[in-house]
């Protein structure tokens, strides 16, 4: 292809693509679930709050499922003003314990709304939410009132595998990953820093 052609079919492109950068003018927060089955869901959401708080914004975190062990995440963005939730119960086929799972999670559920209602937080993460919705473990109705009447300005990010569908619905920004290798799969074990 010749160079003219070249910078004929990029002009053209540039010009699409500016157009479409021109009619997007509103200006809200949204709503971003990272799903699938394919490793990087809570990875992504942590890169996206780091982005925010480099910026200047203001950034809560409630993890359900995590339990105790180190939290490379947390230990980066917690001195820098991110408050973190966690749910602490570890990984529920691990506790098997229903119960006492959903008390957990209706008692960090409680901190995820206040972060939801308040107008000073710019970003809201609900890591491994969708878990929550699918074991029962919280209402569905109660998630999507929340999403709904979140301050217009927040962000919110949801992870975990098979997010409900209504939440998928209500998303602005769905991103489905999808496992093509992994290392544990080859009896490679977790590691500091790389997966945790």
């Amino acid at each position: 292809m010749s160079d003219s052609r070249h910078q004929e079919r990029q002009q053209r492109l540039k010009e699409k693509v500016d157009a479409r950068v021109a009619e997007a003018q509103e200006e809200r927060g949204i709503l971003l679930v990272l799903t699938g089955n394919g490793k990087g869901k809570t990875t992504a959401a942590f890169g996206t709050a780091t982005r925010a708080v480099g910026h200047g914004k203001k950034v809560g975190v409630i993890q359900f499922i995590k339990g105790e062990w180190p939290n490379g995440e947390r230990n980066l963005l917690e001195p820098h003003g991110v408050e973190f939730q966690v749910m602490a119960t570890g990984f529920t086929w691990n506790t098997q314990d229903k119960e006492g799972d959903t008390a957990a999670c209706l008692s960090v559920w409680q901190h995820a709304k206040l972060m939801m209602a308040d107008d000073t937080l710019d970003m809201v993460i609900l890591d491994e939410l969708t878990y929550m919705v699918a074991y029962d473990y919280l209402p569905l109705e109660e998630v999507l009132t929340a999403l709904r009447t979140r301050p217009a300005h927040q962000t919110v990010i949801i992870t975990g595998r098979g997010c409900h569908r209504d939440i998928l619905e209500m998303a602005d920004t769905v991103s489905e990953l999808r496992p093509v290798k992994h290392a544990f799969d080859a009896g490679i074990k977790a590691q500091l820093g790389i997966d945790y």
